[in-house]
């Protein structure tokens, strides 16, 4: 276990800047997601923290030994990525075993450390099977077993469910959460699913055009998001934003039709601001604003409909039996859960 600190991290390819000044203090056995939407460099970042990747500047230390210029084997690190890089030649026992094959470590030894990764990951009984008799968490999860042998100070994982179904994918981010409880090991993981992020982390880390948007808890993201792009970023379905006026007091439309949220007191009259709801807080109402319903997609326990209020799409949620069909009108109300308020220009929390 050890802590990472990144700070005032720059990658630069020529003269494209791809990461520009992160930093970021990651505890010793805390569980950090970097999330964002593809190109915003969280691989990347993740690369430079294996050795991976050069760096252009700042500086990077892991349990406190700055490791800029150290080697990936001298790092204490171990990596897990999206494909699952077995020798398919090679049983599972042998796959786990490798790294301590190349060391040159007694036959005791290596036996004594792969039994207990497969017991902790329950790969017991297929340790003599080959990557190709193994399904894709199966595969996974000897990765991940030839990770825990090393015993590293770090694991970093890079999209490792991105190729899983879903089902598989609902059942490896579980099995992965409980094995960072039951290892306490410091791990910094890579998505581009926020869902996984909401799920599985201490703490989320939100990347954006190579800067960070803001990190934190994944209810702290979620309850107050710093900006639009993490409120709509954070939650599935995202956040809803609409763009209102304040007039008298009172948050309306572009028609002057009334929201029924009253203006925040930090917003001076005539000014449109951008308001979020999320998808769960609204509420069908038989007194409320017209919505015309698109596409409705009921999953037992909730329904999701795609609404359009007065040219704005809106996603809403649901968890009641309502009678809703494609192309009719319906009416929904706003003032139920919290409400978030961003500058319609710069997209800051007001």
């Amino acid at each position: 276990m050890a802590p990472v600190s990144i700070r005032n991290i720059r990658k630069d390819y020529g003269s494209v800047n791809v990461l520009k000044d992160i930093s970021v203090e990651i505890a010793d056995g805390e569980f950090v997601v970097l999330v964002g939407p593809s190109g915003c460099g969280k691989s990347t970042l993740l690369r430079m923290i294996a050795g991976l990747e050069d760096i252009s500047g700042g500086e990077i230390s892991i349990d406190g030994k700055v490791v800029n210029d150290l080697p990936p084997k001298q790092r204490d690190i171990s990596m897990v990525f999206q494909n699952y890089a077995l020798y398919p030649h090679m049983t599972v026992f042998e796959n786990m075993a490798f790294s301590m094959t190349l060391a040159g470590a007694p036959a005791a030894e290596k036996e004594k450390k792969v039994t207990e990764a497969a017991d902790i990951l329950g790969l017991t009984p297929l340790l003599k099977r080959y990557p190709r008799q193994l399904s894709g968490g199966q595969r996974q999860r000897v990765a991940m077993g030839r990770s825990i042998v090393r015993n590293p100070k770090v694991f970093l994982f890079d999209e490792p469910l991105s190729n899983l179904d879903a089902k598989l994918r609902v059942q490896m981010r579980a099995e992965i959460k409980a094995l960072h409880k039951r290892l306490g090991t410091t791990i910094i993981y890579v998505t581009h699913d926020q869902v996984e992020a909401m799920t599985m982390a201490d703490k989320i880390v939100v990347l954006n055009g190579g800067g960070i948007e803001q990190a934190g808890s994944p209810l702290d993201l979620y309850d107050t998001p710093r900006n639009a792009f993490v409120a709509q970023f954070i939650g599935s379905p995202s956040m809803n934003l609409l763009e209102l006026e304040n007039r008298a007091g009172q948050l309306v439309f572009e028609n002057g039709e009334p929201s029924g949220l009253a203006a925040p007191a930090n917003v001076d009259a005539g000014r449109t601001i951008l308001v979020g709801k999320r998808p769960e807080d609204l509420v069908a109402a038989e007194a409320g604003v017209k919505a015309e319903v698109g596409v409705v997609e009921p999953t037992g326990s909730e329904i999701f409909a795609q609404l359009t209020i007065h040219g704005q799409a809106v996603s809403a949620v649901f968890r009641e039996r309502i009678d809703i069909e494609y192309g009719t009108t319906i009416q929904v109300r706003f003032d139920h859960g919290a409400t978030h308020y961003f500058d319609a220009d710069i997209g800051k929390a007001l």
